[in-house]
């Protein structure tokens, strides 16, 4: 006898539907009103930044139903799960990277202890398996109704930034408010992107700065992207709104390794290996100094033009960046005559000194091109600790055990040019162009030192200083001492440095054993 056998209530049909409906309620985060209003700054929801960011139908969502555990201030009644942040595993042009992006949606995107749990979570799966962690900031700081517990999550995140420092890439996208505690997990990743009018970062805000210093300050003026990128170079590039973040993000990391143990991608080019460029040659100007943009060299020898440059508006006597030379990527480091002449000084030696030290640590080749006339003289740099900054720089240098070629286009003068990759700190091919000039300083104040008895003598002097210039303004006294590989063509510059980065690619090079060094911070 046939009978209708009612539906069990927890059918598989039934569970189905609550998962999705709890999915459901998931993904919508703190509701639709609050997303509209974070549509109407301009800005993406959580969700949206991560499938701009990684290739379509690459994410896959880690602990989507999180709920925190605080019981205090009615907060028992206010579960949404995810907790503000959405936390999981995604792919960009094919390779794995892990994400956060924090969903100012619920609770402002405030850090809770399961908020951070969720953050520890990816990156101790991402150091496991050596893939990238890439944060999406957009939260209003500690949770405060969590008290002691939201402090502790974010101590939590920052043991795991230095934990992961060096072992695989770090990269945080500001994309709003990122203020008291939570500016110091960024600070710690290798690389801080903002986005403009929307982000900013600052230990304390407008108001705290009024109480305590009786400064007026915006928001924007205290920690805006262009605060960050132009004065103080805490961030690297500011973008223009969320997409183009998320798109330069993309081509950003296409250029990085996943992790320390593995060699960055290599990609295809149709540029030639040993193209010549013959503008190359009247690149530098037959006045020694006249200024001329180091830019042109780097775009000119680069695959295909392909340049991603770092802090372009903030210590601009530097250029830092990363490029691609057959196919394989290298961190680009120049001086630019086009601000202060290329003289190094204490942003640019912390600037140089950081990208410098990242690439040692992915494995990224240092193609270093010099045209430095020496430390910048003052009392500001003396008394701001010149001494000490540059120091970082040659650190850096002397440290780095990757392939480092060095070309001089001109100057390279006094401690500078021992700084700037010289054969002395470990260069394996160090070039030099015919105009170079390679001494311990410009030929007039040397001839004023060493002639001091004749400086009343105009004609002694002009005589002594043409001596002086044709016996080292040149590179060829540098090279009869092996200090200089080779004096080459300004045109076959690409040539050249692809040809001694393909013969260093296995280079091994162990420093001695030690816990770590003592960088002079």
């Amino acid at each position: 006898m046939d009978e209708d056998w009612p539906e069990p209530e927890f059918s598989m049909q039934n569970m189905l539907k609550e998962l999705e409906k709890r999915r459901a309620a998931a993904r919508l985060g703190g509701g639709q009103r609050r997303i509209d209003a974070q549509h109407a700054k301009g800005k993406l929801t959580a969700r949206e930044r991560i499938d701009a960011l990684v290739d379509p139908g690459s994410f896959e969502e880690y602990d989507m139903f999180v709920e925190h555990r605080s019981v205090d201030f009615g907060m028992q009644d206010q579960k949404i799960p995810g907790d503000g942040v959405v936390t999981g595993q995604g792919r960009i042009s094919g390779r794995l990277v892990y994400v956060f992006s924090q969903d100012f949606t619920v609770f402002g995107g405030a850090l809770s202890g399961m908020h951070a749990a969720k953050i520890c979570k990816i990156m101790d799966i991402a150091m496991k398996v050596g893939a990238p962690v890439l944060g999406l900031n957009d939260s209003g700081g500690a949770r405060i109704q969590e008290g002691v517990d939201s402090l502790a999550g974010y101590a939590d995140v920052f043991q795991k930034n230095v934990l992961a420092s060096g072992v695989i890439p770090q990269i945080s996208m500001v994309m709003g408010p990122c203020a008291g505690g939570a500016v110091y997990s960024p600070a710690m990743t290798d690389f801080i992107f903002m986005v403009k009018d929307s982000s900013y970062m600052f230990v304390t805000g407008p108001d705290v700065v009024k109480t305590v210093t009786h400064e007026t300050v915006t928001q924007e003026e205290l920690g805006g992207a262009l605060t960050h990128t132009q004065k103080s170079g805490v961030a690297d590039l500011a973008f223009e709104n969320d997409i183009e973040a998320l798109l330069q993000l993309r081509r950003f990391v296409d250029f990085l390794p996943s992790n320390n143990r593995e060699k960055p991608p290599v990609r295809p080019t149709h540029d030639p290996v040993d193209r010549d460029d013959p503008s190359l040659d009247t690149l530098v100007p037959e006045n020694p100094n006249k200024p001329y943009d180091i830019k042109e060299l780097i775009l000119k020898v680069a695959d295909e033009g392909d340049f991603f440059e770092l802090m372009p508006e903030w210590a601009g006597n530097i250029v830092i960046g990363l490029g691609r030379m057959a196919g394989k990527t290298v961190g680009f480091v120049a001086n630019q005559p086009m601000v202060l002449a290329g003289c190094l000084d204490i942003d640019s030696s912390r600037k140089g000194a950081r990208f410098v030290r990242f690439c040692d640590a992915f494995n990224i080749p240092i193609v270093t091109f010099v045209d430095v006339p020496g430390f910048l003289p003052g009392t500001n740099q003396e008394y701001g600790g010149i001494i000490k900054h540059g120091a970082k720089l040659l650190y850096a240098y002397a440290e780095a055990t990757v392939p480092k070629v060095t070309v001089i286009t001109r100057k390279a003068y006094g401690g500078a040019y021992d700084v700037m990759a010289s054969k002395h700190l470990r260069g394996d091919m160090n070039y030099a162009w015919p105009g170079a000039e390679i001494a311990v300083m410009g030929a007039k104040g040397a001839v004023e030192i060493i002639f001091r008895s004749d400086i009343g003598d105009a004609k002694k002097i002009a005589a002594r200083t043409e001596e002086y210039r044709e016996r080292f303004a040149n590179p060829f006294v540098a090279a009869n001492r092996g200090f200089i590989d080779d004096v080459i063509m300004p045109h076959g510059t690409r040539r050249r440095i692809c040809k001694a980065l393909a013969t260093l690619e296995n280079k091994k090079l162990d420093n001695p054993w030690r816990k770590h060094g003592n960088l002079p911070l």
